[in-house]
């Protein structure tokens, strides 16, 4: 397959021998720093390196970048992950070099500033979430979820319950919640909603027995719903032996409100990077420390610190413990991000941050109601759900809705979740924004409406300014595109085959 000289220039900006660093002969010459590496070890080929001036590559990075949509350019209403602004003095705490220049393998007398960080944000996570111990190794939600899982096999084992194979998991959970479920073993089983988005308990009540080893609940629920029954279900859950494991993606509306804990929950795991402001859009970073009450303690991954008379140590390894879950302590530049904003914003302003999500979505909710369909139409928390089907005639989807709302300078919502709501559209606003943004967020979405019904195939193929227009969500996932050689394979590939 032979690539024409025009794409490879509208692609490749290389020029052989053109360089952005001239490196000191005497030091990198002279005295050959690879001298000494054996010969079969050393590369054989060139490493294809661009060679490029220190101008162009910066150009070409931040045009990239300006192509880009991101939480701090662009309003992020992602529903159930909860995008919000991240504070610069975060990411300024998070850069020091006394943080970046620490070693995993130190020891812990010269460690003990980041120990007393790891030790502070557990008692704050403890005081916040109502439970007796945390591990911060789990490196995301998800990863907590199974870690989670881990814990209630072993505590089961512990007790000789080697029948409890069954999880209990609501129809509207996030999709995660089966998944780590199904692939630590367990058999999942599905609890239907109600008229009204919630647990309901009579289809609960059903699948109670001595084989249920966990409920998995996320309280408000990804329909932004409080579960009002939620002390009947944790007690129906424990009368027949079973746990209660807390979802904490949705934890954002209940800071300084309400404490899983308190409501009978066994576990958690704390989202750092949804909650307290990671934003981990593209993959990553992020952080998912899992918390439990005291029954559970034992059976935690090591190793956890505590504190002495004499400073700060890691505790001795318990026998129960489900062992590591990740290499070294987690990860320590989310943790170190989410003590900054914990310790910036104080109990007062957790308080403040809760207030003003629950405020802003259910001003989202009441202004968009009028135009749209609502999938539960009472007050909700953090998030809301609209139904596209209303839309079916005009064969529009909550996908093209997503995609119109990027040429309005808008990412688009959750879309397609959760399954509960044909066409939803998950709409979380979060408590970052102002409500001049919220309002222009709403008259896009009023613009779009009449759009639907005077011009329904703009809406069809939308986006129309951005760089990328409708890429194949499937092949994207399957066999993503990573270099612009790749895109050329691609090209000619699809001229061939139309040939």
């Amino acid at each position: 397959m032979l690539i024409s000289q025009d794409d490879r220039l509208s692609f490749e900006k290389s020029v052989p021998g053109r360089r952005g660093v001239i490196l000191p002969k005497e030091r990198f010459c002279e005295n050959d720093p690879f001298k000494n590496i054996p010969p079969h070890l050393k590369r054989q080929t060139t490493i294809g390196f661009p060679e490029l001036g220190e101008p162009e590559v910066i150009r070409h990075f931040i045009n990239l970048s300006r192509k880009n949509f991101s939480v701090d350019t662009h309003f992020y209403p992602l529903g159930s992950c909860t995008m919000k602004y991240n504070p610069k003095v975060n990411e300024w705490a998070a850069r020091q070099e006394k943080f970046t220049a620490l070693h995993p393998l130190q020891t812990e007398e010269t460690a003990q500033g980041i120990f007393e960080i790891l030790y502070e944000l557990e008692e704050g996570l403890k005081e916040i979430t109502g439970m007796d111990r945390f591990t911060l190794q789990p490196a995301a939600g998800a990863h907590g979820e199974l870690t989670g899982m881990m814990l209630v096999r072993a505590y089961h084992a512990s007790r000789s319950e080697t029948k409890r194979t069954k999880v209990l998991v609501p129809d509207s959970s996030h999709g995660t919640n089966p998944a780590s479920a199904a692939l630590f073993g367990y058999h999942v089983v599905e609890v239907k909603s109600d008229s009204r988005g919630r647990v309901d308990l009579e289809d609960l009540k059903r699948h109670l027995d001595e084989h249920v080893a966990c409920l998995m609940l996320t309280n408000p629920n990804t329909l932004g719903l409080f579960e009002k029954n939620i002390l009947e279900i944790t007690k129906l859950v424990h009368q027949y032996g079973g746990l209660l494991y807390y979802d904490g993606a949705n934890l954002n509306p209940l800071l300084g409100i309400a404490r899983p804990g308190d409501m009978g929950f066994d576990i958690i795991h704390v989202n750092l990077h949804k909650t307290f402001s990671t934003p981990h859009g593209g993959g990553g970073p992020g952080s998912g420390p899992v918390g439990v009450k005291s029954h559970l303690a034992a059976f935690l991954p090591g190793p956890l610190v505590e504190k002495t008379k004499n400073g700060f140590v890691w505790a001795k390894k318990n026998p129960q413990s489900v062992g590591r879950v990740k290499l070294f302590h987690g990860n320590v530049g989310v943790i170190i991000r989410a003590y900054t904003y914990l310790k910036t914003i104080g109990k007062e302003g957790l308080r403040q941050v809760s207030d003003a999500a629950i405020l802003n979505a259910n001003y989202m909710k009441e202004k968009l109601k009028e135009t749209f369909q609502v999938a539960i139409d009472e007050p909700c928390m953090h998030e809301f759900v609209l139904s596209i089907k209303t839309f079916d005639a005009q064969g529009i989807h909550a996908g093209d809705i997503g995609k119109r709302l990027l040429d309005y300078g808008f990412h688009a919502p959750t879309v397609h979740f959760p399954l509960v709501v044909p066409e939803a559209l998950m709409i979380e606003p979060t408590e970052t924004e102002a409500k001049e943004t919220l309002d222009r967020f709403i008259e896009a979405m009023e613009q779009i409406a009449k759009e639907i019904h005077e011009d329904p195939e703009k809406i069809k193929h939308a986006p129309h300014t951005l760089p990328v227009r409708r890429p194949n969500d499937v092949l994207a996932a399957r066999k993503p595109i990573l270099s612009y050689r790749d895109q050329l394979r691609e090209k000619y590939l699809l001229a061939e085959a139309a040939a």
